[in-house]
């Protein structure tokens, strides 16, 4: 996901997908996940196909915790840049019918939110 303070602009597709191989032999799994492109925030806003959409972003605003959305099938959850998502985008997702979420009690990083995101909603 691109957004506003996206750190890093180029994605290097061969580098990622050699990491997913490594990883995926190193677990000694016999699948490959999917590898997209990084899409643009706006587009993926604006493309939203999923009946349950979430934003998680460390702005004060009245939000659900996640773990009330366990077990709920085609859910999309936008987990935003380190330094997060800037307030415009924030107010275009919730004017786009995500709701905001809260992972936990604690700020997270980029990196954790997106697997404590997948961990809490596969349960």
């Amino acid at each position: 996901l691109k957004c506003e303070r996206t750190e890093k602009q180029h994605f290097r597709t061969d580098r990622m997908r050699n990491i997913l191989i490594a990883a995926m032999l190193q677990s000694q799994q016999t699948w490959l996940p999917q590898l997209s492109e990084p899409a643009a925030f706006n587009d993926v806003v604006a493309d939203a196909r999923y009946p349950l959409r979430l934003i998680a972003h460390c702005e004060e605003h009245q939000k659900a915790a996640l773990k009330d959305f366990m077990g709920r099938p085609q859910v999309q959850i936008l987990i935003g840049p380190e330094g997060d998502f800037s307030p415009e985008e924030i107010k275009l997702a919730l004017s786009r019918d995500y709701q905001p979420v809260s992972l936990s009690a604690t700020r997270l990083r980029t990196e954790t939110a997106g697997v404590v995101a997948a961990t809490l909603l596969c349960q």
